[in-house]
């Protein structure tokens, strides 16, 4: 597998055009939580393999067609590059979390390699997001839209528990 394409999408990654995106998709990129997962896409590229790219296409990795969901789905595998997307998923929703209340919000992930497990995020001694996930082979949005709304909707869940919780979750 060469470094220049991504598993889940078969747009390779960094030869997504401008006319590929829609204006929603425009949209999007301008949201907190996206423009927080383009920062820590970026920051695992340790070597500048990447920094030509544009953050549409630093975030392909993310958006899925629906014939790749039906073949992920038989594959019944939850490999290292789909722990790492989540492990960034999560860590977007807890840093925009963290931007927003001043409270940190580190996630806990624990899959099982058959791609099924649950992704915990906590804020202090307060547990603001817990999720059970099954088939997490199939993880990926159909627009970088999408993307944004579920993150952001992730989010607001998020900071709407520790508003409501705030000696917990600053203890």
């Amino acid at each position: 597998m060469s470094l220049d394409h991504a598993p889940m999408n078969s747009t390779p990654v960094g030869r997504l055009s401008a006319h590929d995106q829609t204006p929603a998709d425009e949209d999007a990129l301008a949201t907190p939580f996206l423009q927080n997962l383009v920062r820590l896409v970026r920051a695992q590229d340790m070597f500048g393999a990447y920094a030509k790219r544009t953050d549409a296409q630093m975030l392909t990795r993310f958006v899925v067609t629906k014939e790749q969901r039906r073949a992920a789905a038989a594959l019944c595998k939850a490999d290292a590059d789909l722990l790492g997307r989540l492990e960034q998923y999560y860590g977007a929703i807890g840093l925009t979390v963290e931007q927003q209340t001043g409270v940190v919000a580190s996630p806990m992930l624990k899959f099982h390699d058959e791609g099924f497990g649950r992704v915990i995020l906590i804020a202090g001694k307060l547990v603001v997001l817990s999720k059970h996930l099954r088939d997490a082979q199939r993880f990926g949005f159909y627009s970088l839209a999408e993307l944004a709304a579920e993150g952001s909707k992730q989010v607001a869940v998020a900071v709407a528990t520790i508003q409501q919780y705030p000696e917990v979750a600053c203890a």
